[in-house]
């Protein structure tokens, strides 16, 4: 017996690392798929890579209600209902200390990290409400735990999905919807470069040095292995899960 049949996914940030092998184990395990990103061509790819014919994109801005409103309409049309939304789009934004950060800049990665997480949370937990249950994932990341110098808008907005994920934890446990958030460390995915980059946009391998000597397993988290715990979340096997913060950082936190 698949762990996710009959039961249908949205995955928002569906064409990134994470969200490409989350899809691609979701539909493994029986369930449809709907992946959500910006970027058609990298979704269209993610889709082929998931296989089956239960897995399809729509190309959406988190950040946008109209927008999200409509992919959570599409899921119900297309497979009708939601019974998971991996809420997983996210962007590291650009990197500065607070006093020479761009109000621009740090509202973008807001929009994208905590808007689009609540635009989700809003526009799905009524269609899982009618389900009579459902699952909602966030991703957030130690960084939501823990501060971090020069990337504060990130840091800022990971803290501020776990206390959403809190409230929509006790709003949705009437209707059986649970809401909990993953802490990942540092995932081999273009975000982890990214901030790399703008740790050290001159030699960013070093700031990956740095970044792994913080880690007691001395690696990066592979995309599988986040989809694993994913997986976890959004099955029944965690129907007594609700309003929880689950690390999955090699040991960065034990410390």
């Amino acid at each position: 017996m698949t762990r996710l049949a009959d039961k249908t996914a949205i995955i928002t940030g569906g064409s990134g690392g994470i969200g490409r092998a989350a899809g691609t184990l979701f539909a493994k395990e029986g369930a449809n798929v709907l992946l959500v990103d910006i970027n058609e061509d990298a979704l269209r790819s993610a889709v082929e890579e998931a296989g089956g014919n239960a897995v399809s994109y729509a190309v959406a801005d988190v950040s946008n209600e109209a927008q999200t409103q409509a992919f959570a309409a599409l899921a119900v049309e297309r497979y009708g209902g939601i019974d998971i939304a991996l809420l997983n789009a996210g962007i590291a934004g650009k990197s500065a200390p607070i006093t020479k950060m761009a109000v621009e800049d740090f509202d973008h990665v807001m929009a994208v990290n905590t808007r689009g997480v609540f635009l989700g949370m809003k526009h799905t937990m009524p269609a899982m409400a009618e389900r009579g249950a459902g699952s909602i994932v966030i991703t957030s990341s130690v960084a939501g735990l823990i501060g971090t110098p020069k990337i504060s808008a990130y840091t800022a907005s990971k803290h501020a999905v776990v206390g959403l994920m809190r409230s929509g934890a006790l709003e949705g446990a009437r209707n059986k919807i649970r809401v909990n958030t993953i802490n990942p460390a540092p995932v081999a995915t273009q975000l982890a470069r990214d901030l790399e980059e703008g740790f050290n946009p001159d030699d960013p391998d070093k700031a990956q040095e740095s970044m792994l000597r913080a880690i007691p397993l001395r690696r990066y988290a592979e995309p599988p292995e986040i989809a694993d715990l994913l997986l976890f979340l959004a099955s029944d096997e965690s129907r007594y899960c609700t309003g929880g913060i689950y690390t999955i950082d090699g040991g960065l936190t034990a410390y």
